[in-house]
Order: C-alpha cells, then sequence, then structure tokens
C-alpha cells in the first residue's frame, strides 16, 4: 500500500528577516566603530586648535590666541600657496603624460608594448627613499634645488606610473568601435585621442586629479629635501619646521594640522562622487 507524500512548503521569508537585521546592525556597528575611529582625530584637532597652551593644560576653555601664533610663527598663507602651485603644476604633468600614455598602450599596437607597460607597472613598486637621494643629486647638478621646478617634476615622475596604469585600464573599457569609427572618418590617432577619448575618459582623469592632490598635498619628504629655502616651503614643510622647536605648543600644531587638511578634505568632499565613479568604471570595464 503506497503512501502519498505531501510536499514540503517552503520556507517563509520572513523567518530570514530576523537574522538580515541582525547582520544590517553588527555591520551598522561596525561600520560606525570605524568612522568614530577616523573622525576622533579630527575632533581632536578642532577641539585644542581653540585653545591657548594654559587651556590646554586645564583640559578646558576656548581661545584663537593659537591660530594668532601660528600665523605670526610661520608664513602659513604663502606655504598654503606654494603647495597649491607645485600641486597644479605636477597634476598637469601627470594628466597629460598619462593620458597619453593610457591612450597609446590601450588602443595602439606597438612593439615591445607589453614590456614597456610592465616596465612603467615596476615603477610604482620602487621604494620612494631609494629614490629620492639620485633624483636630489641629478637636480642639483642642473641647479633646480630650491626652486618650485625641482618638487613639480619629483612628483610628476612618482605619480605618472601609478595614474598610467590606471588610465590604461580605462581607456581599455572604452569600446573599440568608437576608436575605429573615427579612424574611418579620416582622423589620425592624435585627433581620435584629443576628440573622442579624452572627453569620454572625464571620470578617470578626475580620479587621477583628486588622488594626486592629496598625494602631493600632504607629502612631506620632498618637499623638506628640495625646497630648504623658507619662502619656497610647503606648509607641511612649515608645520615639520614649526614642530622642530624646543618648545611645541599642542595647540598651534593643532592648528597648523587642521588649516593644513582642510584642502585635501574640501577636494575630496567636492569630488568624491566623480572619484568613485572613476575607480569603478575603470575596474569594472
Amino acid at each position: 500500500m503506497s503512501t502519498v507524500q505531501t510536499p514540503m512548503k517552503p520556507a517563509s521569508p520572513s523567518r530570514y528577516l530576523p537574522r538580515r537585521k541582525i547582520s544590517q546592525g553588527a555591520i551598522f556597528v561596525f561600520l560606525a566603530a570605524i568612522t568614530a575611529v577616523m573622525l576622533y582625530p579630527f575632533y581632536f584637532m578642532l577641539k585644542y586648535s581653540f585653545m591657548s597652551s594654559n587651556q590646554y593644560l586645564a583640559k578646558g576653555g576656548f581661545s584663537t590666541a593659537s591660530w594668532s601664533r601660528l600665523f605670526a610663527a610661520i608664513p602659513a598663507w604663502r606655504e598654503m600657496e606654494n603647495s597649491a602651485l607645485i600641486a597644479v603644476g605636477a597634476i598637469a604633468i601627470i594628466v597629460v603624460a598619462s593620458s597619453m600614455a593610457g591612450f597609446s598602450f590601450a588602443k595602439i599596437h606597438f612593439r615591445f608594448q607589453g614590456v614597456v607597460f610592465l616596465g612603467i607597472i615596476g615603477c610604482m613598486m620602487i621604494p620612494v627613499q631609494s629614490i629620492i637621494i639620485p633624483e636630489y643629486v641629478n637636480l642639483a647638478h642642473v641647479g633646480l634645488i630650491n626652486t618650485y621646478l625641482s618638487a613639480i617634476l619629483v612628483y610628476g615622475a612618482l605619480g605618472t606610473p601609478f595614474a598610467t596604469f590606471l588610465m590604461t585600464v580605462y581607456f581599455r573599457g572604452l569600446p573599440d568601435e568608437v576608436i575605429e569609427a573615427g579612424l574611418c572618418d579620416g582622423l589620425g590617432y592624435g585627433q581620435v585621442f584629443f576628440r573622442i577619448a579624452l572627453a569620454m575618459a572625464r571620470p578617470a582623469i578626475v580620479t587621477v586629479v583628486v588622488l594626486q592632490f592629496i598625494q602631493i598635498w600632504d607629502d612631506l619628504l620632498v618637499g623638506l629635501l628640495f625646497l630648504q629655502k623658507p619662502g619656497n616651503r610647503t606648509i607641511t614643510v612649515g608645520l615639520g619646521v614649526l614642530s622642530s622647536g624646543r618648545v611645541v605648543s599642542i595647540p598651534v600644531l593643532m592648528a597648523g594640522a587642521l588649516l593644513s587638511a582642510l584642502p585635501a578634505i574640501v577636494v575630496y568632499l567636492l569630488f568624491q562622487r566623480h572619484l568613485r565613479a572613476g575607480l569603478t568604471l575603470g575596474v569594472s570595464k
């Protein structure tokens, strides 16, 4: 005598809702903890930059004396202008070189293309500390030490390999049909690059600009070696000189650190959507 088996009913989706809520809650708590850890230094700088030295020792109070002392100790505005000038010059070199090289590696086939590209990728793995002294000696021989051009050239050389890799990956994602259509219309590779490819690569270019600006603005080593004159110092070098004194005022240093960090933060907040789009499109295509 055969028995009829009744089909099992699928589990109700409501049974999985508590687990999903618990996992989402755990992720939220984890991300909130990371956010608190990342934002605490900025809270520390903001709080103690508006205190005098005595108020800092007393753990309370409000004063703008540290900001006045900061601008009296170092030419902060001049140093920020120097940092901006060097960053703009270096980024211009990086964008021009990396975009042209990236298009060439992605859409133009030439002899030893893979070897040259691997060489550029290998440059990303060389520590900066191992090449900074030879760069200093080479630039000293041509009399470029303590000039803006020396820092611009060094930053441009250090940032171009990664930017070239990023631009190459992005250009490889562009449809070949678009490039071929331009060539069929009588355009050369140069015209296709300037008229078509460069306009389509705007997200990748914005990504390169933002990443390189943050890197150059926050760097200390290159500015400390190549810009030793007081009038040519960047803001990070100025803060380094300020902290090298015998008597260090923590509120003054916090005011300087906050002033130095604001431009990079503002640039990131303004272009974070374009930065995310550039990284996503460049990797996914």
